[in-house]
């Protein structure tokens, strides 16, 4: 069993963390109320499901655009040529360039959170997909980082849209914001979230969809949702 610090231990008094909540308000302050860390913590959702990823059908893959962001300064690379690397720039893009910059992710450069490409680049990205991928940070068109628009899709990440993917285990992990947002631009963003995922289910998933559904600040303890009640609120 995993030995937990002081601070851990204290904090799972100020809330009942044994409890599934049936209300996403009452779920959000709990969080709050355990969040210990000395900087303004990360509220993270946790998805676990029943789908199994190895079937293509239900390897569920898109992008949420948060009403309220996530908090965080994401930095975007943007690989492309031409005119698209003007746009990209103007747009607010921290990296642009195109087979120089692929050839810098080859050699070691990752200094970005989220990705953007024309198609054309990307026969040019699959040789640095060994590393993007397992970040997650591979450009894809189902999230709309595989655009000739790359102008749009940079101010759609710097606004706060996250992508979402089934693991390998069938969980599904995102951000909903920060601890420090009040709780209606939380609650906001968590909706979306719940009901972007309820609204994903594939069909040919048979029995339950959630095994348990968690909200946690960074390094603190989880608050868990009633998968019941979450799955009927959104379906």
């Amino acid at each position: 069993m995993k030995k937990r610090g002081k601070k851990y231990l204290e904090a799972l008094k100020n809330a009942d963390v044994t409890k599934n909540y049936q209300n996403l308000e009452e779920a959000i302050q709990a969080v709050k109320k355990v969040a210990y860390v000395n900087f303004d913590a990360t509220v993270d959702v946790s998805i676990y499901t029943n789908l199994n990823p190895r079937k293509p059908e239900q390897q569920i893959r898109g992008s949420i655009p948060l009403p309220h962001g996530t908090g965080k300064t994401v930095r975007v690379a943007v690989f492309a040529s031409g005119e698209q690397l003007k746009e990209a720039e103007e747009a607010g893009a921290d990296y642009v360039g195109g087979e120089e910059l692929v050839e810098k992710v080859k050699n070691g450069f990752m200094d970005f959170e989220a990705t953007v490409a024309t198609p054309d680049m990307m026969r040019h990205l699959g040789k640095v997909g060994k590393y993007l991928g397992p970040r997650g940070l591979m450009p894809s068109p189902k999230t709309g980082t595989v655009t000739r628009d790359v102008a749009k899709a940079v101010k759609d990440v710097k606004a706060g849209k996250i992508d979402y993917k089934v693991e390998r285990h069938g969980n599904i992990h995102l951000i909903a914001g920060k601890v420090s947002f009040d709780d209606k631009a939380l609650l906001e963003n968590l909706r979306l979230i719940l009901e972007t995922i309820v609204k994903s289910r594939p069909a040919s998933l048979k029995g339950p969809y959630f095994r348990r559904i968690a909200l946690s600040p960074s390094m603190g303890p989880s608050i868990l949702l009633d998968v019941n009640t979450v799955y009927n609120m959104f379906r």
